[in-house]
């Protein structure tokens, strides 16, 4: 297989970072050790040189990255047929609205069945990007849209868009509680030392910046918005857990049914069988061709995310009659 290049320019913000610190934030579809065995056989490159782990990096220098054998590694997905839908489709593009419960791509525990081997069923032509064309991930029991490229330039200039924070992203989520008034939640996160599938803020951890904004108040929960700066694994799941404020059914986060006084029993019954966070992803905007076709798509949330809302809403009109 002939090899693709992926090329990236350092933003600003990564300028003095090490080189193999900023090629895992411009390519991140890529794990940290896939980029470190390109680093060491010479294949990805700092202003068409090899470098070294340790090299500084600066603003405006060009990182390429030799995609052949990476894609001949992580490429071996089965195409089967999955259920999904399709928001919007160009020949360089795909939006997808994810069900909660379908995870994005094979991984450990998840070998098949997956949006990816969806997507690949779909799309042959996916089978020869990496992630399936996928730019950006959403978690399993997370609802909502995904941007998937179809081409390899497309690829490309996405994965930019997006490692340079370009694409917008927005979320609803429903928390237990009720903050006092939005805001913004600037933590760096990292992997949970003690739970690998679990994240945690800590000093050591990557930026990672929320900003939210309250919807709608219920008595013992809140309907919010929230709209990523960074994109980090749980973010806002971690983020929104840091205030006091878990999602409503993200045990992982500690969350626990919160159960309003005196409400009836439906709304009793809706709140402690939401078993997935209460997260839903939206939209998605982001100029594509470059650098001026502004492009917006939306997604409703799904049923179960509704009716939680509608339980909640009738309960506060309960209590004021």
């Amino acid at each position: 297989m002939s090899d693709i290049l992926l090329t990236s320019i350092v933003p600003e913000s990564l300028d003095g970072q090490r080189f193999d610190q900023a090629l895992a934030k411009l390519f991140e579809q890529y794990s940290r050790e896939i980029l470190k065995n390109q680093i060491v056989l010479g294949r990805a490159h700092l202003n068409n040189i090899s470098a070294k782990p340790r090299a500084k990096v600066h603003e405006g220098d060009v990182l390429t990255l030799a995609t052949a054998e990476i894609t001949l590694v992580e490429n071996t997905i089965i195409p089967q047929k999955i259920e999904f839908e399709i928001v919007s489709e160009t020949l360089d593009f795909v939006i997808v609205n994810k069900p909660a419960g379908l995870v994005v791509h094979p991984g450990a525990g998840n070998h098949d069945r997956t949006l990816a081997n969806g997507l690949v069923e779909k799309y042959p032509e996916l089978s020869m990007l990496p992630r399936a064309g996928l730019v950006h991930r959403i978690d399993k029991d997370t609802s909502g849209l995904l941007l998937v490229a179809r081409q390899q330039h497309s690829y490309t200039s996405l994965s930019e868009s997006m490692a340079a924070r370009k694409i917008k992203r927005v979320y609803e989520a429903v928390v237990n509680g009720v903050p006092i008034s939005g805001g913004t939640v600037n933590a760096p996160i990292a992997r949970d030392h003690r739970q690998r599938t679990k994240m945690r803020i800590a000093p050591s951890g990557r930026h990672a910046v929320s900003h939210f904004t309250i919807l709608e108040k219920f008595r013992r929960h809140s309907l919010l918005e929230v709209r990523l700066e960074t994109g980090r694994t749980h973010q806002i799941r971690v983020h929104m857990s840091s205030l006091g404020h878990t999602l409503v059914g993200d045990t992982t986060y500690g969350a626990r049914p919160i159960v309003p006084k005196n409400c009836d029993e439906n709304l009793k019954d809706t709140i402690r069988t939401f078993t997935r966070q209460a997260l839903h992803a939206k939209q998605l905007e982001f100029c594509y061709p470059l650098p001026d076709q502004l492009q917006t798509f939306t997604a409703n949330p799904p049923d179960d995310f509704v009716h939680l809302i509608s339980e909640l809403r009738c309960d506060v009109q309960r209590q004021a009659t």
